[in-house]
């Protein structure tokens, strides 16, 4: 068994093409690799954006080389300096660092400078056409664009224009600068892409020094280039941008980049789109973008996912060529098996069953040693308080139980978790016909999770004692979507349509006493329940458990189909 770079044990596995392709560049060339993650502060950043990251970073760890870590900037209407904090605290929390941090706002001024130079060589001109003229002008797949009116102007005249739209003398939208290609071109992104628009408004960091602003495909390419980026790796979506990418560093002469694209990741019962997940947030149909049951990286780190398990995740997924989808169960394997390592053990009541011991003495306390981690010696043990009264999980008792059950129903016995045997005696009711309490007896010989006479029963289940026990606020997570693709949606329905009623359930529940002093953030398994982390919600007056994931593993049996 052997062990990969993120500590996921398994087979050795092959070089995925991205490997390949920086191989042959370390073999061939000057073996020097420089990555760069390149996010747009206009959003928070989600678990798609995650592979990337793991992969960028996790490609420069590798193989001994850099990775930057750049915003792209170029759109100051939709940015803002909260997604930039947000995008480095993430980044941070999956545990990597970046070699340099920059902007393209940084090379604003480089990439005027190099539109200048391309203006002079006849290969852009300022364009008066609306955004619509433009758009219709570019014609179809199969037909091709129409040329501006304004393609030939003048070098003089479009060196003067393009620095009065730097000056400010135009509105928005009332001209931009074209990149002269081809207007029949195949690949309708080289049909003269726009290279500048014009937008007064002000910049999270340049403040109101421009307002005409580079687009994606101009400055892309470029911020690369002059960082020296040798591996530009990009999602799928931009494999159609890379002639263009490649168009603008060859014209410009300047330092080769060179852009590759790998599937992005998609995964079952959950949308990825800015767009999408900005509607969820504004119309508050989840509580911000750190929501539990969001994608974001800021959610998962809140609903107790760990930095390890995700990077584990990204690197069972792997780096294809082709768009997939993974099955959310797999991500829930990855955080599990994480979290069974290292979360200590704890017990806690989710929807309480009260049980008097009738024959234990009434203000009698003592105290059994729990295991914190079976799988971790060095976790050690705690104690735990026991009484006359305690509370068990209510469907860990049937009246009418069937065959092979074997918890408590009338006249059985079980064992509790670390302590005594227990045999139901008399169950009570309410007026309702209700079940409101079960009287047991214990076996005063069986504490500690042994039995001095040999007698042996099959249940064990877990409990709280009550005059010990804290409440808690315990929210249990599901899917935010019914549907397993919520983004292939019937006629006239749209992704809304399939929200989950039940996403998030909230129950009172209890909790042994020690974890009252659990620190937010800190995860729990709790016993024969789930995987459960203290939320930022939670106050020492009352403690707040989100739902990480549960015990059942759904990924085990689709792995071995």
């Amino acid at each position: 068994m052997a062990t990969n770079d993120n500590g996921v044990a398994g087979k050795e596995r092959s070089l995925n093409f991205l490997e390949e392709i920086i191989e042959d560049h370390i073999n061939s060339v000057d073996g020097r690799i420089h990555t760069r993650f390149p996010p747009e502060p206009n959003g928070y950043l989600h678990i798609g954006h995650a592979k990337s990251i793991c992969l960028n970073f996790g490609l420069a760890e590798r193989y001994g080389g850099l990775c930057n870590l750049r915003f792209d900037d170029t759109n100051p209407v939709k940015e803002d300096v909260e997604y930039v904090d947000s995008i480095k605290e993430d980044i941070t929390w999956l545990g990597f660092r970046w070699a340099e941090e920059h902007y393209a706002s940084d090379y604003f001024e480089q990439l005027y400078q190099w539109a200048v130079e391309m203006i002079r060589k006849g290969l852009a001109y300022v364009d008066d056409q609306s955004q619509e003229e433009i758009r219709l002008g570019r014609g179809t797949v199969t037909v091709p664009g129409t040329e501006s009116p304004w393609r030939n102007r003048s070098v003089e005249e479009n060196l003067d224009l393009f620095a009065r739209m730097r000056a400010g003398e135009f509105a928005d939208g009332e001209k931009v600068l074209r990149a002269k290609i081809d207007m029949a071109h195949p690949n309708m992104l080289l049909r003269d892409p726009i290279m500048y628009r014009i937008l007064h408004t002000e910049h999270h960091r340049t403040g109101d020094k421009w307002c005409i602003y580079p687009m994606y495909d101009y400055a892309h390419g470029q911020s690369d280039s002059i960082e020296k980026i040798t591996h530009s790796i990009c999602t799928l979506e931009f494999d159609v941008h890379r002639p263009l990418y490649d168009w603008f560093i060859q014209t410009l002469g300047i330092f080769p980049s060179h852009q590759y694209e790998f599937a992005r990741l998609n995964l079952t019962y959950t949308v990825m789109s800015k767009r999408k997940l900005l509607q969820l947030v504004e119309n508050k149909i989840v509580n911000g973008w750190d929501d539990p049951r969001m994608p974001t990286i800021s959610a998962i780190r809140r609903k107790g996912y760990t930095p390890a398990a995700i990077r584990a995740f990204a690197e069972r997924v792997g780096v294809a060529k082709r768009d997939n989808v993974i099955d959310l169960s797999l991500l829930e394997f990855c955080v599990r098996e994480d979290l069974n390592k290292t979360a200590e053990r704890r017990m806690a009541v989710l929807d309480p069953l009260k049980v008097t011991i009738t024959n234990y003495p009434e203000g009698k306390s003592e105290l059994f040693e729990a295991v914190n981690n079976p799988e971790d010696e060095s976790a050690g043990t705690r104690q735990v308080p026991f009484s006359r009264e305690i509370y068990i999980e209510r469907t860990d008792f049937m009246e009418e139980p069937p065959k092979k059950y074997y918890r408590l129903a009338p006249g059985a016995e079980v064992r509790l978790r670390y302590s005594y045997l227990i045999k139901c005696e008399e169950v009570v009711k309410d007026s309702e016909g209700n079940v409101v309490e079960l009287r047991c007896t214990y076996d005063p010989q069986s504490g500690g999770g042994s039995s001095s006479d040999g007698r042996r029963v099959k249940g064990v289940i877990h409990w709280v004692s009550v005059p010990h026990a804290r409440e808690a606020e315990i929210r249990l997570y599901s899917n935010l979507f019914t549907k397993e693709d919520p983004n292939d949606v019937e006629e006239g329905k749209t992704f809304l349509d399939y929200l989950n009623p039940e996403s998030v359930v909230v129950r009172k529940g209890y909790i042994e006493p020690s974890l009252a002093q659990a620190a937010t953030g800190e995860k729990f398994q709790f016993e024969r329940v789930g995987y459960f982390c203290v939320d930022t919600d939670s106050t020492p007056e009352c403690m707040v458990f989100n739902r990480t994931v549960g015990l059942k593993d759904t990924w085990a049996k689709i792995a071995d189909k």
